[in-house]
């Protein structure tokens, strides 16, 4: 059975959770926080979360573990199998890192924990992340998921990066960053729906009491 490494608090590690819900691919979840110790390292080359460990070692960095379990499980397909199709998904997906949820992330800090952010950081995560909602905007089909009329991996990355980046603007700069995209935002409100997306939540607001303790004793 496949064994994913992760805590339920951390975005990354509910894509690839999704990924396998929504496949129906059975898997084990087993609690493991990012950091240097050797027994992290032993598993993630830098210490980092997801992973999925499978029967001859471990996969890291989730685009690839997305696309491991795309490639070796049966289930649902979150990839078109025609080519260019494929690679408008995984565009999307890469947009959406690259330019919404890396930004954004610059400033979780300060939006969700408190801790102070210098003001350049925020300049530019506010200046990236107008121009990473503009490119989705341009990009995205949204017809009524990211890419298409199917779920896809975009739509993992949209539903688990765009509001925690749109959390941001609104926290620390008073940006409502959907304002212009409302079929975006009725795409979160029916991903919502999803029975798989509902559980993920609720498991997440079970993890973070021991998160947040996790977090504060690093302090």
């Amino acid at each position: 059975m496949l064994k994913l490494y992760g805590f339920s608090v951390s975005n990354y590690y509910n894509m690839v959770k999704l990924a396998l819900l929504e496949k129906g691919v059975p898997f084990e979840e087993v609690l493991f926080y990012p950091g240097p110790s050797p027994e992290a390292l032993a598993i993630s080359p830098r210490g980092k979360v997801p992973v999925l460990g499978v029967e001859q070692g471990f996969v890291n960095e989730t685009a690839i573990i997305l696309e491991y379990i795309e490639q070796s499980q049966k289930g649902t397909p979150l990839l078109p199998s025609d080519p260019f199709e494929r690679a408008q998904v995984l565009a999307l997906a890469k947009e959406i890192e690259l330019y919404i949820e890396l930004p954004g992330r610059m400033c979780y800090g300060e939006a969700f924990f408190g801790s102070p952010v210098p003001e350049a950081i925020k300049e530019r995560t506010k200046s990236e992340l107008l121009l990473g909602f503009a490119s989705l905007a341009r990009h995205g089909k949204f017809a009524p998921y990211v890419a298409g009329d199917s779920l896809s991996i975009a739509d993992l990355y949209f539903l688990y990066s765009v509001p925690l980046a749109a959390a941001v603007g609104q926290k620390l700069f008073g940006l409502d960053l959907l304002a212009e995209m409302p079929a975006a935002k009725a795409l979160l409100e029916r991903l919502g729906e999803n029975s798989n997306v509902q559980r993920i939540a609720a498991d997440k607001e079970a993890a973070m009491p021991a998160f947040m303790a996790m977090i504060a004793s690093k302090k």
